[in-house]
Order: C-alpha cells, then sequence, then structure tokens
C-alpha cells in the first residue's frame, strides 16, 4: 500500500485539531500526522508551508502539480476543501 498523501498538522489537545483527525477517520482517509509540538522542525514546516502558526493545518501532495493546502480549519471548511478539489478516500 502506498503512503498517504495527505499530511496533517496537528497541536495536541486543540480541539479544531481532535474534530479533523476524527472528521478525516470517519471518512477514511489516509494521512500522516504530524505533532508540531514535539517536533518543532514540523513547525517550522507548517509555517513556511502556510504562513502561519495555528493548526490544524492539511497539504495534500500533488504529483504534477502543486501541493493542495488548507490552513487553520474547521469541519465544515474541511469538508468544502474535499469536494472542490475532488478528494477521495
Amino acid at each position: 500500500m502506498s503512503e498517504p498523501n495527505i499530511d496533517l498538522y496537528i497541536k495536541p489537545g486543540c480541539p479544531w485539531c481532535t474534530a479533523a483527525t476524527a472528521w478525516l477517520d470517519r471518512e477514511g482517509y489516509r494521512y500522516r500526522e504530524h505533532d508540531v509540538i514535539a517536533f518543532p522542525g514540523k513547525f517550522d514546516e507548517m509555517v513556511a508551508l502556510t504562513g502561519q502558526s495555528l493548526a490544524p493545518c492539511l497539504r495534500v501532495r500533488v504529483a504534477d502539480g502543486d501541493d493542495l493546502v488548507l490552513p487553520d480549519f474547521g469541519d465544515d471548511e474541511l469538508e468544502a476543501f474535499v469536494e472542490k478539489h475532488g478528494l477521495t478516500p
């Protein structure tokens, strides 16, 4: 099975992060979770990617194009993002 192409940057205890992981799990998406508190390098990566320090942040790696990025979001924004980009689990 191939590696997931979704990276989810989270902060432990963040209710929006918990909701994002629950939504992705419930919908059947595979992703790599990055704790930006435990791993400062991942925090720096998230800030470089999004230009801000709020979590959760989602990156979808696109093989032949620009990655898709959703910074600082709630469930409604996550659902709209996956629908807009035609992302399936």
